[in-house]
């Protein structure tokens, strides 16, 4: 596929902010940023991810995926902050992950069940269309400000390719940097923000997500 063997490209370059770097920070305890979360591990790995239920989140497999050990974090490997930890979880993975392939895959992503609700408005899934020119906004926490939430609130969808069961890749050009792996691609709907995928790859002038079902 032309799309994903030009994200490989991306992918192994060193992954940096977009030339019109337009980030900047924005609140993360008030909505819709309290709903983004950083994704941690006990192998100093870090990335974003996205409450899409009371008690569930859902981010980047590859995010949880330890290279060394060939094998899914254990639950307790794992802190999920949304201004506190939670200690449990229950992980799904997307079908047919697999952590040792270095290309963008459409079961790249996971759900982290958490064994308590979070008192935070979650944010919906978008089920409207998506196509090139669309305005979308993209939130996490990027490596080269790892300890700020920061969100480029300017930027559009270049290209979508459509796969099989409702999975579309998108690339767009929101700034990003690594630690942005599973951070929400979002849309204004109704004066309010949805998610329409999570980001999976970043590379210096364009940025890969991925839309699916996430488990629903």
């Amino acid at each position: 596929m032309r799309l994903a063997a030009g994200f490989l490209l991306a992918v192994v370059a060193a992954a940096a902010a977009h030339a019109a770097d337009r980030r900047v920070p924005v609140d993360p305890n008030e909505p819709p940023w309290n709903a983004i979360a950083k994704v941690q591990s006990n192998i100093g790995e870090h990335c974003s991810g996205a409450l899409i239920a009371p008690s569930v989140v859902v981010t980047a497999a590859h995010c949880l995926y330890n290279l060394r050990t060939r094998a899914l974090l254990q639950p307790l490997s794992l802190h999920v902050l949304l201004g506190y930890q939670r200690a449990q979880y229950r992980i799904t993975v997307g079908p047919g992950f697999d952590g040792t392939i270095g290309r963008p895959q459409p079961g790249d992503w996971a759900r982290l069940e958490l064994a308590e609700a979070v008192p935070v408005s979650p944010l919906p899934l978008f089920d409207g269309g998506v196509s090139p020119g669309m305005a979308v906004a993209l939130a996490g926490y990027n490596q080269d400000r790892a300890q700020l939430l920061m969100a480029d609130l300017d930027c559009h969808v270049l290209h979508v390719a459509a796969l099989s069961d409702g999975i579309m890749f998108i690339t767009h050009d929101c700034a990003a940097t690594r630690g942005t792996s599973g951070a929400p691609l979002l849309t204004k709907r109704d004066g309010g923000w949805a998610v329409i995928a999570i980001n999976i790859a970043a590379g210096r002038s364009e940025n890969l997500a991925l839309s699916a079902r996430f488990g629903n």
